[in-house]
């Protein structure tokens, strides 16, 4: 154990999965926020390499957020990371897009990552040292049509990301957001599913389509962005706050 602890929203989702596995084989104790998946068999693993636990509550929720917040300090004694992984995706033109939805997509997006990072940052503050890392997206960059919610709440992630590291530069906190671009998710998958039902094509086909806007033409593995947070918690990544971290493929160099 490196005496330090960590809170990932966002729970049972592959991205959060991979974060808690890379930061856990680092010695980091693990708190959870996953309000309804079944969660005991990623307990098991994470508690191969040391403490962690699960509190369910509704990231959404700003006062659940500050519960788990404080659930995490009270079981592991702070919080010093904090990776906001939660995360929703519709898929439609704007006309289409009911407006329950598009609040649900920013809520779970955006409001989740700054209900979690407000309460985060006076323990983070108290002890010196914090690391907090934004899961934004490639959409946080560029956007796509028929994503009008998800593109949004994830541009609104990487101006968020911009406000906390100026308000915390010089305080031992740095707080950065990674760009992931597409990396066969559910989510992933689900478009490429649709794109081929919708087109009449095989599901390997719907993903060529996706991976078309990728030019390395190849998934970006979950474990590469695990890799990312480890390296963002490094004391060599102290001086690296404020930044959007691309890992798409070229996407953005087109």
């Amino acid at each position: 154990m490196n005496g330090r602890a960590a809170l990932i929203t966002g729970g049972a989702n592959k991205l959060a999965v991979a974060f808690a596995e890379a930061l856990a084989a680092e010695g980091y104790a693990i708190m959870l926020n996953d309000p309804g998946a079944d969660v005991e068999p990623l307990l098991e693993r994470l508690r191969a390499h040391g403490e962690a636990d699960n509190h369910p509550a509704d990231p959404r929720d700003g006062a659940a957020m500050a519960a788990t917040v404080e659930a995490t300090v009270a079981r592991f004694g702070s919080i010093d990371v904090l990776v906001n992984a939660a995360a929703q995706q519709y898929v439609a033109p704007i006309e289409d897009v009911p407006g329950e939805v598009f609040d649900g997509i920013v809520a779970t997006n955006l409001g989740a990552t700054f209900y979690a990072t407000q309460a985060a940052l006076p323990h983070m503050r108290k002890n010196g040292w914090g690391r907090i890392i934004n899961q934004a997206s490639v959409h946080g960059l560029v956007a796509s049509a028929g994503k009008a919610a998800y593109v949004a709440s994830k541009h609104g992630i990487v101006g968020l990301t911009k406000v906390t590291a100026l308000e915390t530069a010089g305080s031992g906190i740095t707080c950065n957001a990674i760009c992931p671009g597409f990396t066969g998710t559910e989510s992933t998958m689900q478009q490429a599913a649709d794109i081929a039902a919708q087109r009449g094509i095989s599901l390997e086909e719907g993903a060529k389509i996706l991976l078309d806007k990728q030019p390395s033409g190849q998934w970006v593995p979950v474990e590469s962005l695990g890799a990312l947070v480890v390296f963002l918690c490094s004391d060599a990544a102290a001086q690296i706050t404020g930044a959007t971290l691309p890992i798409e493929g070229g996407w953005t160099a087109q």
